[in-house]
């Protein structure tokens, strides 16, 4: 049993090292960073951190977990792959899990990491590379009717069609609309409650059955451990402290209790319940005492 105990505990370890080691190496990798929306022809849309109305290209962190966009590769010609390197280093790059990042395509990529040197007025095509310069990550094909301030993205994050959408939504989910809870969708499913009686029942017993098989396996455990530790080894002698009861007579039992007994009797002494009370007359009052009349004169 103690085997079998250190076994499970050194699969639970394992389980839980490899599932460290798998978000560690998601947490790392660009390959979940996707395309999410572009406008191309910035009128009176979002300004940059130098108040200039240029195109933008937003990024999304399509895991669960943070991605650093820093080394990858932006461009506007597939030919040139590593057209512009984003610096390494910079805690901005760092992507949120499920967040965005924005990008200003205007061709002055002095004003900081965040702006391309590329813009987008004639491109067609723009892509993401890895940081090892050849891996394709995302490409998105720009269409040429593109229109002032209407941006061209997915209606959805896990949509992979692409479509002019109603409203710019830098740096956020492109659907805006209403979304029904958790608590909305299960009601329409299960109006009445019985879908959650079984649920919260079979999680009930489903829980006391684990602790019954743990509770029992650990009894049996210690038992079995007991038994060992009270097991003589090779060479040793147990004297057993134990005693039978047909070593003990009915004589000596008689003897034990008569011993007990005279002892109870010898400790509890019983006191005689009858009061005396003996009356004791005086033939004088005291108040014809002389003691009363003595007076000390005055001087």
């Amino acid at each position: 049993m103690q085997r079998r105990i250190k076994h499970f505990l050194t699969g639970i370890a394992v389980l839980l090292l490899i599932f460290v080691g798998t978000n560690v190496a998601k947490s790392q990798s660009a390959g979940d960073l996707k395309f999410n929306e572009i406008l191309v022809l910035n009128d009176s849309s979002a300004v940059d951190d130098f108040g200039m109305h240029t195109a933008w290209i937003e990024i999304f962190n399509s895991s669960y977990n943070t991605v650093n966009i820093g080394g990858c590769f932006l461009t506007d010609d597939l030919s040139n792959p590593t057209k512009y390197w984003i610096p390494t280093g910079d805690p901005a790059t760092l992507i949120s899990a499920r967040f965005y990042t924005v990008f200003w395509a205007d061709d002055k990529p002095t004003r900081g990491i965040f702006h391309l040197n590329f813009d987008l007025k004639q491109a067609k095509t723009i892509a993401l590379y890895n940081a090892d310069g050849k891996t394709l990550i995302d490409k998105v094909d720009i269409p040429a009717d593109q229109k002032p301030d209407i941006t061209y993205g997915r209606p959805n994050n896990e949509s992979t069609q692409w479509v002019y959408l109603e409203k710019s939504t830098p740096r956020s989910n492109n659907d805006y609309t209403k979304k029904k809870s958790a608590g909305e969708v299960f009601v329409e499913i299960d109006p009445y409650g019985i879908g959650m009686t079984i649920i919260a029942m079979f999680v009930v017993f489903l829980s006391l059955a684990i602790l019954f098989v743990i509770y029992k396996n650990m009894g049996r455990f210690f038992i079995r451990r007991g038994a060992a530790a009270n097991t003589p080894k090779s060479g040793e002698v147990k004297v057993s402290t134990k005693f039978s009861e047909e070593e003990m007579s009915g004589e000596v039992n008689a003897a034990i209790a008569m011993a007990l007994y005279m002892y109870q009797n010898e400790l509890h002494d019983y006191e005689n319940t009858v009061l005396t009370i003996n009356k004791v007359s005086r033939n004088y009052s005291p108040w014809s005492s002389k003691i009363y009349t003595l007076r000390k004169s005055p001087r």
